[in-house]
């Protein structure tokens, strides 16, 4: 099937470049306007517990959310003072007409007396405005907040600081945007020059970088197509762009790199064209594929935030794969061995690089003296590299999560310095108010009932006290106001003994508001996990052993990356929980890590490992199905692919490390943690857990039973082969070093 395709891409190369080049149009047209077609939020369970009390109260009573917080300031004028009160009635008046619901001020006639003098600063010189915005959809709501603070300025010699849900969430779509922009501008002339010192040579060099552009407008493109369907958080937008780019330089580097390995071994162009996609091909494919299953695994969380994920993610994946089997062998076999043109001269490559003394030095070489220490000491190597992981892991025992809030924006923001000041000045405002929706069987509530679930209620750690704020029919709105911070761990526990109340009779009692949302959304997350992580590992499962033939390898795979993902949630505990890098990395620690952020770290981080797992056992399985024995096919691998994992992986991190110079913390936590992930499974699992546990299992590690062997062969994809079947020497069938038979000799990419 991949020797078609290769064959294809050669013969028909003009078609393929020409339906890439109209593809790549359409896109370039479709994919700017996704950025006026993406939602944003989308961090909630649609089908909670709160999300059915807010929209219960939001239908009977109306909105009466903090979209918008104000807060003005004077050194010389005192709130007492009535010019302080005619001032800020002033500023409000420039709101446009129709963009507000309710504005309510201390000021504001008929108010509660406690409720107003809670929206007086504790410094006698500020007050805070409470703003209600009138658009329907989260959407509608931030255009209106776009040029507010404009608008609702003070006078000369006064401040205004201006804050509030909304603002907090457009500031940081905004940023997100701006700084994933500014990620890909600084990261592309990086992978330039290191392409460069790669391949030594300018040709060879941009294709990876041609291949990554045109797969960032087919992101966009089919993002855009995606939003006519359904819901697509902005921040979707962010992640899998620069995901596709270090996705497509990754895939590209490989089929390149083979392209140059098997034109040095053919003057065949088309040969080479068809063993690359029939081998290197493959794998791309069959890694493409493992990480699109990583990002399925985010469609059954209930969020949209993550399911758009899910959705984004396998689109760009599944571009990236395609562009690496069909446009990038279509350009090679035009190029044919003008893919060497514009070789840089070698004293240049070698200043570059600064180590590079002649290919077989620091490439072959150097992997020949790595793989012949580890098999020297196979037991001792995987010992302490699983220490080591072990050891990375401890941390998560301390992991904390909670859903993120303007902490998340940079100090500088002025969102986040207004969130700030309020938290001074305002402390009646500082903690989170638990908004309950009752609603009887039969007419109102009874109003001995109601007192007696006021006082239970009442009573509870961290509750201020607890009123009927309003009813209609047999809808009534209890209001808990506390002390407790939305997304601490002491405001969910609230929520959940309020839930636990139980007086009222014939009635059903619905728990909304901030911390019960954070609650719930946490709760969805954590209940919907095991089942994500059961769904990528069975099918990664399978698909690892259509891929190679063997039982033992796909469990190992599996097994040494679920080691490798939980060294990286111990990082990130240590990073961004514990606060260690909160200086050097810019951020303020928040003592908890978004859960959602994690899950994204775990998804893409285990299919990211998958990709480099498959394209090392790919050679070794090349080198094992030619009957070579297991650690002559152990280095074999290693010295093949141990240079183009490593620089694919250098690249990747160079992409993901530029999205963690972000201002937005989400952005830090998910560009470091994967940063770390590739980092460390390119380096100690994938250069030295992986062949020392191979060496330990020996044959072994291609075990198949027969029942499962007569399925590989009938629906494994057994290509890979040297063209025209050539098969190698007769080996003898003597014992290896670890004490296992060598296989007698074979066709190349025969199935076994």
């Amino acid at each position: 099937m991949f020797s078609a395709l290769g064959s294809f891409a050669y013969r028909r190369r003009g078609l393929v470049l020409l339906l890439a080049g109209l593809l790549t149009v359409i896109a370039a047209v479709l994919g700017p306007a996704v950025t006026e077609s993406v939602k944003s939020g989308g961090f909630a369970d649609p089908g909670s517990e709160s999300a059915a009390a807010d929209a219960l109260l939001e239908e009977t009573f109306g909105r009466s959310a903090a979209d918008v917080v104000v807060v003005y300031g004077s050194e010389t004028v005192s709130t007492e003072d009535p010019v302080f009160a005619q001032t800020v009635a002033t500023a409000l008046g420039g709101l446009p007409d129709g963009v507000a619901l309710s504005v309510l001020t201390p000021w504001t006639d008929g108010l509660p007396a406690d409720v107003a003098t809670s929206l007086l600063g504790s410094d006698g010189h500020s007050a805070l405005a409470v703003i209600t915005l009138s658009g329907t959809t989260e959407e509608a709501r931030q255009t209106q907040v776009d040029g507010i603070e404009d608008a609702l300025g003070a006078p000369d010699g006064w401040t205004t600081e201006v804050g509030g849900s909304v603002v907090v969430m457009t500031e940081m779509q905004h940023l997100s945007e701006s700084d994933i922009v500014r990620a890909e501008m600084f990261a592309m002339p990086v992978l330039v020059l290191l392409l460069l010192v790669i391949f030594g040579g300018l040709v060879a060099a941009l294709l990876p970088v041609t291949i990554g552009v045109v797969a960032i407008l087919g992101a966009l493109g089919l993002l855009r197509v995606l939003t006519t369907v359904t819901d697509v958080s902005s921040f979707a937008v962010n992640v899998t762009t620069i995901l596709g780019l270090g996705l497509a330089i990754d895939y590209s580097l490989f089929i390149v790199s083979r392209f140059r390995e098997e034109l040095a071994r053919t003057d065949d162009v088309e040969r080479a064209v068809r063993t690359t996609v029939s081998t290197a091909g493959r794998t791309v494919v069959f890694s493409g594929v493992t990480v699109l299953i990583a990002f399925a695994g985010l469609l059954f969380f209930p969020q949209m935030f993550l399911r758009s994920m899910g959705l984004g993610g396998m689109a760009v994946v599944l571009l990236d794969m395609l562009l690496a089997v069909t446009l990038l062998p279509a350009l090679l076999a035009v190029l044919g061995r003008r893919v060497d043109a514009g070789r840089l001269p070698r004293s240049l490559t070698a200043r570059l690089a600064g180590l590079r003394r002649g290919k077989d030095r620091t490439g072959a070489r150097g992997w020949a003296r790595v793989a012949a220490f580890v098999l020297r000491f196979p037991g001792a190597v995987a010992a302490a590299s699983v220490a080591l992981l072990l050891v990375l892991a401890l941390p998560v025992l301390g992991l904390q999560v909670a859903d993120g809030d303007a902490r998340e924006l940079p100090t500088a923001s002025g969102p986040r310095q207004a969130t700030e000041r309020v938290a001074e000045l305002f402390p009646g405002q500082s903690g989170t108010v638990v908004e309950v929706a009752v609603r009887s069987v039969e007419g109102p509530l009874d109003p001995g009932e109601t007192e007696v679930f006021l006082a239970e209620v009442g009573a509870l750690d961290g509750v201020l006290g607890a009123e009927v704020v309003a009813q209609a029919g047999s809808v009534t709105h209890v209001s808990v106001a506390t002390d407790l911070l939305t997304d601490s761990s002491e405001a969910r526990t609230l929520v959940s003994e309020i839930r636990d109340v139980d007086v009222l009779t014939e009635t059903e009692v619905l728990v909304g508001g901030a911390a019960a949302t954070s609650a719930d959304s946490i709760r969805a997350i954590v209940s919907t996990a095991p089942w994500t992580a059961l769904f990528i590992a069975g099918v990664t499962l399978v698909l690892l052993f259509l891929a190679l033939g063997s039982v033992v390898a796909p469990v190992k795979a599996v097994l040494l990356n679920g080691l490798s993902l939980a060294a990286t949630f111990g990082v990130l505990t240590w990073a961004f929980v514990d606060g260690h890098l909160a200086g050097v990395a810019g951020f303020t620690a928040a003592g908890a890590v978004a859960p959602g952020n994690l899950v994204l770290v775990a998804v893409v981080a285990f299919g990211l490992a998958m990709d480099y797992e498959l394209f090392l056992l790919s050679r070794i399985r090349e080198a094992h199905l030619a009957g070579a024995g297991t650690h002559e096919a152990i280095t074999t691998g290693l010295v093949r692919s141990g240079s183009t994992i490593t620089s694919a992986a250098l690249l990747l991190v160079v992409v993901l490390a530029a999205m963690a110079t972000s201002g937005v913390t989400f952005l830090k936590v998910v560009g470091l943690g994967l940063a770390f992930a590739v980092a460390l499974d390119a380096t100690v699992v994938r250069a030295l857990l992986v062949p020392a546990t191979l060496a330990l299992l020996g044959r072994a590690t291609w075990w198949l039973p027969g029942p499962l062997r007569r399925v590989h062969d009938r629906f494994g994809v057994s290509e890979g082969e040297v063209e025209d079947g050539t098969t190698v020497p007769e080996r003898s069938g003597r014992e290896t070093r670890a004490g296992h038979l060598t296989e007698p000799a074979r066709t190349v990419g025969a199935t076994r």
